[in-house]
């Protein structure tokens, strides 16, 4: 398909992390957008206040009349009116992902991509490569704390942007150089077996350009089979290519030494959170590194490097008390979020709060849950978010209730969550998930400013010191 005469788009999910990326690309494109959604958020707010037109009810009526390429996300469901208005219409229907390969197709770009960790790297690397001379194009699948969106752009740079692994979305991509973070087993709905979700992750390695090369967590490179260049990273792997040592905390901030295969970038600081996040750095810098960007550069975008939203995110944070805010919604991603806050406040009671997602991931992984949730102190569990499926018969938040060893657990309406999580007395809240519990994260943070006292609205930063 020819983008460059497609005029007028109309996005199907647009409130979707991915969605709005590419709606804002597409924008500053000066194309005109509008969309539906199911609800409204705070990303819709803002997409509106950026000049896009968007509705919230199943409502054919409602798609402008000269609407010439529509554009859908796989979490919608497909017996909407409004695909079957466009079908009538016979207006071109894409996936996003499609449309992603379109546009990069043929151009310098760098894909993320893993189970874990592809926004967060994402977001460092597009950081680094933003405050280079090189400049990039950057779709991510969060919002950066850093430029307040999950799009941004200068000059006619390299495009960083995340292979999703999802309904088999990255093998859309062709890109110049890639990362895979990890490859655990997950959307099993779509995989059947973890099998058949590292064929894919090998068959996008393959379409990685031959002249660019593959960054790879040490230890993956035995499942990858590809002609491309391999370079493996590490936070605990000497062996690896790219490695941190002499990793510590120092006034809340990770440091650490970045050994190289030419040498060692000493003492570098992290502004980022999570001891995940530290190979996350790594990955970005090793990435960074092979593009020629200036070791200065690399060093003062990772100290300013203030995160992603829902990413690790620190709602609250001083010495006796926090509150985060994470997307983990993996055990593997739990697992990781638990032990950084527990490395982080050793002595502190951690209350989990987990909203699991989708039915299906709840069934296959519930007892990897219920192990990581043990981590925590005390564990909150919401009801599951369904997003995009149907309930499935004996699937509930009980499933992993039932499983967890610590008898501190207790499953809570949303209605009534901030009154048993005062009860509690907490310390340190992480809430957990990738549903609609980031609707609750505000609320929460009001209350429990209001039980702790705490009324300053300094960056943490200082709040620590």
């Amino acid at each position: 398909m020819d983008l460059s005469k497609v005029n007028n788009i109309f996005f199907i999910g647009i409130g979707g992390i991915g969605m709005s990326a590419l709606a804002r690309y597409f924008k500053a494109q000066g194309k005109t957008i509008s969309g539906y959604d199911r609800t409204c958020s705070e990303l819709t707010k803002q997409l509106t206040k950026e000049g896009m037109s968007i509705f919230y009810e199943d409502d054919s009526d409602k798609i402008a009349k000269d609407i010439d390429l529509a554009i859908y996300t796989p979490a919608v469901p497909l017996d909407l009116n409004i695909f079957k208005e466009i079908a009538k219409r016979s207006i071109p229907l894409r996936k996003r992902a499609d449309i992603l390969g379109t546009i990069t197709r043929g151009k310098e770009m760098i894909a993320i991509a893993g189970t874990h960790g592809k926004t967060t790297t994402s977001a460092i690397l597009a950081h680094m490569f933003y405050q280079s001379a090189i400049g990039c194009t950057a779709l991510i699948g969060g919002i950066s704390n850093n430029y307040q969106t999950n799009f941004f752009s200068k000059g006619d740079g390299i495009f960083i942007v995340e292979a999703d692994e999802y309904d088999r979305s990255l093998l859309f991509l062709h890109p110049t150089a890639a990362a895979i973070n990890s490859m655990d087993a997950d959307h099993l709905d779509i995989y059947g077996v973890e099998q058949s979700l590292q064929e894919t992750y090998n068959e996008f390695a393959n379409q990685i350009d031959k002249k660019g090369f593959l960054i790879l967590h040490k230890g993956l490179e035995s499942h990858i089979f590809t002609d491309v260049k391999i370079l493996t990273v590490s936070i605990d792997n000497s062996h690896a290519n790219y490695f941190a040592d002499n990793i510590r905390i120092e006034n809340g901030y990770y440091h650490f030494d970045l050994f190289m295969p030419d040498g060692v970038i000493t003492n570098l600081v992290f502004g980022g959170h999570g001891a995940i996040n530290v190979l996350n750095a790594v990955t970005a810098s090793a990435i960074a590194l092979n593009y020629g960007i200036d070791k200065g550069v690399i060093r003062d975008a990772l100290e300013n490097f203030s995160g992603v939203r829902r990413r690790f995110d620190f709602k609250i944070r001083t010495k006796e008390f926090a509150l985060i805010d994470d997307y983990a919604h993996h055990p593997k991603e739990i697992e990781s979020a638990l032990l950084s806050v527990k490395e982080l406040y050793p002595k502190k009671k951690i209350t989990a709060i987990f909203q699991p997602h989708l039915y299906s991931r709840t069934r296959d992984f519930a007892e990897g849950f219920a192990k990581t949730l043990n981590i925590a102190d005390e564990i909150i569990l919401l009801d599951i978010y369904p997003a995009r499926e149907n309930p499935i018969a004996g699937i509930s938040s009980s499933l992993i209730a039932e499983k967890i060893t610590k008898e501190e657990v207790q499953i809570v309406s949303k209605e009534h969550l901030i009154e048993k999580l005062i009860d509690q007395a907490p310390e340190i809240v992480v809430m957990l998930g990738a549903g609609d519990i980031d609707r609750l994260a505000e609320p929460v943070e009001n209350a429990l400013r209001k039980f702790w006292n705490y009324n300053n609205d300094k960056p943490y930063q200082k709040e620590l010191k």
